[in-house]
């Protein structure tokens, strides 16, 4: 935990650029963070003093879990938080714990890997297609993966996969490139919440910071989390990441900040003042061609904030990624914090992850496409985005050019080709795009008992 002192802070804020100054109805604040590493804007946004620039005096604190990080929200201990982007999704339509939360602000693109121990990726191996130079051909569809959890079934042995939360963009990856793949891992349903409801492959939740132990250990033979937790296990030569989430969707959303609305609606100046601290931080990541991510790599191995040593944590940040040691490869798009409207609250990405959760079952029941759209609209926040671009950008501290003024909230369609199974994603449509998924719940089909009806 870091605190600031007020008279450091007034010096600081004397010697800033000129912000324009809002009347701020809460200016001491606490947030929450998860240690990865796509926490960064927060952290640059403290250390850098974009927080002091806008009158705001801000504590981070790092969280257990992600229940914890969510409760705290809901119950006001904190602030806001660096959240899964699911989670203000999930709590608002009330899977789970039931509150109103939502986002101003969406935190990166990418960051996440699936990797596997040592011994699956041994017997994956003679499935996967070899490159000139010998080494494996990316990216490695789970159809690699079917004849080892096959093999295991034959041997009495469940197959086991760790992620992070229910509601994590690592369980709907997860699950989509395991069902890409010919792979069912599995459903709920409001009477049984294991999300292990007919799989071939058994998910279930592990800490990210726990991830490569836990695979040591035996207890999982896989994982899917963000960074740096797949290179981790590459250092420790216990496990080799077989695919990142920016192959298997191109330019994916990922984590969001977090507040209740509530908090938005008493402290609406405040709630500008935070989103434009961290509009700044996430230029700032990007910027020059990420020039300044070393020092970003640097500020987040301490202790504080990732607690991960700098190589580790550079391996994906700098622009490649390690698969098997040894094995770097280009990937300049693994971390994205502003570039392609990365910090845009965009709703077509609120109506994936809501597609994803009726697709498996946490969405008992079939919705109306009106449906999607209407919850995406009570969670994602474009205009308080907007209003704080607007003002960056009336400072002189952001360009005109960098931002989406006049989008209406929904990206246009991704292509097949940037997805893993050749099926174009489109937000606006949510009923089609389940429908053309082969493994997945669509139309009115619901989940009795160990059975999909309908």
């Amino acid at each position: 935990m870091r605190q600031l002192f007020l008279g450091i802070a007034a010096a600081a804020l004397l010697a800033g650029p000129a912000i324009a100054e809002l009347d701020l109805e809460k200016d001491e604040l606490t947030f929450g963070f998860i240690k990865l590493t796509d926490m960064a804007p927060l952290a640059v946004a403290y250390e850098n003093g974009y927080f002091l620039d806008e009158g705001l005096f801000v504590t981070l604190e790092a969280q257990a879990n992600w229940k914890v990080l969510l409760d705290g929200v809901i119950g006001g201990q904190l602030d806001g938080a660096h959240m899964l982007a699911g989670q203000p999704l999930a709590a608002t339509i009330g899977y789970g714990t039931e509150a109103h939360i939502v986002t101003p602000f969406s935190m990166d693109l990418n960051g996440n890997g699936i990797t596997v121990s040592n011994e699956v990726w041994e017997r994956m191996l003679p499935h996967i297609p070899k490159r000139e130079d010998g080494r494996p051909q990316h990216p490695i569809s789970a159809e690699a993966l079917a004849p080892v959890v096959e093999a295991f079934r034959a041997e009495g042995k469940p197959f086991n996969m760790g992620m992070v939360f229910p509601v994590s963009t690592h369980n709907y990856e997860l699950r989509y490139w395991l069902a890409a793949g010919g792979l069912n891992p599995g459903y709920y349903s409001p009477e049984n919440v294991t999300g292990q409801i007919g799989a071939d492959v058994f998910l279930s939740v592990t800490p990210p910071p726990q991830m490569p132990a836990t695979l040591e250990a035996g207890t999982i033979s896989g994982y899917c989390v963000g960074e740096p937790w797949n290179q981790q296990a590459v250092f420790k030569g216990i496990g080799v990441p077989v695919i990142t989430d920016y192959q298997i969707w191109k330019n994916n959303p990922e984590k969001v900040f977090g507040i209740s609305a509530e908090f938005a609606e008493q402290y609406p100046n405040t709630t500008l003042a935070v989103t434009k601290a961290l509009i700044r931080a996430a230029m700032w990541l990007d910027e020059n061609d990420n020039a300044n991510r070393a020092e970003a790599v640097a500020m987040l191995s301490r202790s504080e904030y990732v607690g991960a040593d700098e190589e580790v944590i550079a391996n994906s940040m700098t622009g490649f990624f390690e698969f098997e040691k040894g094995d770097k490869r280009d990937i300049p798009d693994f971390n994205v914090f502003f570039r392609h409207n990365a910090t845009y609250p965009f709703y077509s990405d609120a109506v994936w992850y809501l597609t994803q959760m009726r697709r498996w079952g946490q969405i008992a029941e079939a919705k109306p496409d009106s449906w999607y759209d209407e919850v995406a609209r009570s969670v994602y926040k474009p205009e308080i985005y907007l209003e704080a671009a607007r003002m960056l950008v009336d400072e002189g501290l952001a360009d005109e050019a960098d931002f989406p003024w006049d989008s209406d909230g929904y990206k246009a369609p991704t292509p097949g080709g940037d997805i893993i199974d050749g099926i174009a994603y489109d937000g606006r449509s949510p009923n089609a795009y389940l429908d053309s998924l082969p493994i997945g719940l669509k139309g009115g089909q619901t989940v009795n008992g160990t059975e999909v009806e309908g």
